[in-house]
């Protein structure tokens, strides 16, 4: 058969995303400090589009009205106080001293400013600005002073980049010394003597080495407590005869050895700046009503307000006289109309998905956690006539606030545990939350082993496996009953 062209029509469907939905979708997904930096950077690419300004400055503006506003409506509420963060420690079986509180930056003084000055004789913005001190920095200026050789810095420079927040350097230094053409042997050197840099415990490997270096230096390493520090698996779980007999100490001994280590700090770099913090906004607000039903308001700080100035663009369409700027006017206009149109479908679908959410989990914010009831996307998308995937790009990176405190929106979607009875299921995590009290509030002579924890489950109408109490008792950390008595019995 011969190979011919020829011209065929066929008639199909497709889903094309234009770049107009493609954006939608993106909008949907970012968080509110994405949002805002993408706003920034659409606000400086665009000319005809601008931020809102308040209603107080729209009147003292010479030009208000005269931008005509395509805008969204949010729900308005008051700004909440800002979210405690607590960091969990890298040992969490050592309790770590405060951590140095940074002090505050000294504010620029204008009161001796010259009245004949101008402006422009002041100090710039950049140079008034001042922030907390970086470990990296605080090492960076130590190894300049240490009086060590160009190439001894070098390496000095590329071991403090492996520093992480902590203070711990965590590159292994034969790849360093490979990649850098370094030997090892320099490599160690160098580290050996930035290892004396403060704060004691800095740009040490491991959380032995930490310990030991802070030891070193108040003179109570030796060999007892050099095991010690080998073997801090068994202090953990709270192995005091065994801890005795590889130390060769007796029970008194022990027990100040134990302390002098818990009196040690962990996290030697914690003390440091770590650079721009972003702390984390409610998106969405939830408070009790007068009576008794839950209103949900989205949090307009958070929702970036701008809008087309058609003064402006029309007033440019009657200059433009050549055809590329009359085309780049065009896009501009169909983005910003675009981009605030999105806005808003971006903030309304928000507030219907957590409306969605605080009217499933209304127990939980009534009466805690323990009344959280198994939930899903699909029960949500299905309850607000939407797709799977758009509650879930909704819910990612979303915070909600309310009087329990801050939660992402994926906090309340809980698998679920069946009901030993055949009743209605029980969420994941409150049966966490349960095994959690019930361990809390156990007695010392009577330890819960997690066989006993499924029998009083079971007798609370919750049907489930030892294999599942086990896993969520490791989820939350805490040992299993041999351990909890063994601690007990050791007073550890």
């Amino acid at each position: 058969m011969a190979m011919t062209p020829r011209l065929e029509l066929r008639q199909g469907q497709a889903l094309v995303m234009t770049p107009q939905l493609q954006q939608a979708i993106k909008l949907l997904q970012l968080s509110n400090i994405e949002l805002q930096e993408f706003i920034e950077g659409e606000l400086e690419r665009n000319p005809l589009l601008e931020r809102e300004e308040s209603s107080a400055e729209a009147k003292q503006s010479d030009d208000g009205g005269d931008a005509q506003a395509l805008e969204f409506e949010t729900g308005m509420a008051p700004a909440e106080a800002a979210l405690d963060v607590d960091v969990a420690d890298l040992a969490p079986d050592l309790s770590s001293a405060d951590l140095a509180e940074a002090g505050a930056a000294p504010m620029q003084d204008w009161s001796k400013a010259s009245s004949g000055k101008s402006f422009d004789d002041l100090p710039g913005l950049e140079e008034t600005l001042t922030g907390d001190l970086t470990l990296a920095e605080h090492l960076d200026a130590q190894l300049t002073e240490s009086g060590l050789s160009p190439t001894e810095r070098m390496i000095g420079a590329v071991l403090i980049d492996a520093v992480d927040d902590w203070g711990y350097m965590r590159a292994d230094t034969r790849e360093l010394a490979d990649r850098i053409g370094a030997s090892e042997a320099q490599v160690l050197h160098v580290l050996e003597i930035m290892q004396g840099f403060e704060p004691t415990g800095v740009m040490a490997r491991d959380i032995p080495e930490c310990l030991a270096l802070q030891l070193k230096e108040r003179g109570r390493f030796d060999p007892a407590m050099e095991k010690l520090l080998a073997n801090l698996d068994l202090l953990a779980k709270g192995h005091a005869e065994r801890l005795q007999t590889v130390c060769g100490v007796d029970r008194e001994d022990l027990a100040d050895m134990i302390a002098e280590v818990r009196a040690l700090t962990p996290k030697p770099g914690a003390g440091f700046g770590g650079g721009a913090v972003q702390s984390v906004a409610p998106d969405v607000y939830v408070k009790q009503a007068p009576d008794g039903a839950w209103a949900v308001e989205l949090n307009a700080d958070t929702m970036p307000r701008v809008l087309m100035n058609q003064r402006y663009f029309a007033t440019v369409s009657k200059t433009a006289k050549r055809e590329e700027d009359k085309l780049f006017l065009s896009e501009c206009a169909q983005n910003a109309s675009w981009l605030v149109k999105s806005l808003d479908q971006r903030a309304k679908t928000i507030l219907k998905v957590a409306r969605e959410i605080v009217r499933q989990q209304d127990g939980f914010f009534a009466n805690g956690v323990a009344h959280l009831r198994p939930l899903n996307l699909k029960t949500v998308a299905a309850a607000i006539e939407m797709h799977e995937s758009t509650v879930s790009r909704v819910t990612s990176n979303k915070y909600l606030s309310c009087a329990r405190g801050m939660f992402e929106l994926k906090y309340f979607f809980t698998a679920s545990i069946n009901a030993a009875d055949g009743g209605e299921a029980h969420s994941a995590e409150a049966v966490r939350h349960q095994i959690k009290g019930l361990i809390e509030s156990e007695d010392e002579d009577d330890i819960l082993s997690d066989d006993r924890i499924v029998e009083i489950l079971r007798e609370k109408g919750v049907d489930i496996a030892r294999r599942t109490v086990a896993k969520y008792r490791e989820s939350l950390r805490i040992p299993s009953s041999v351990e909890r008595k063994r601690k007990l019995a050791s007073g550890i």
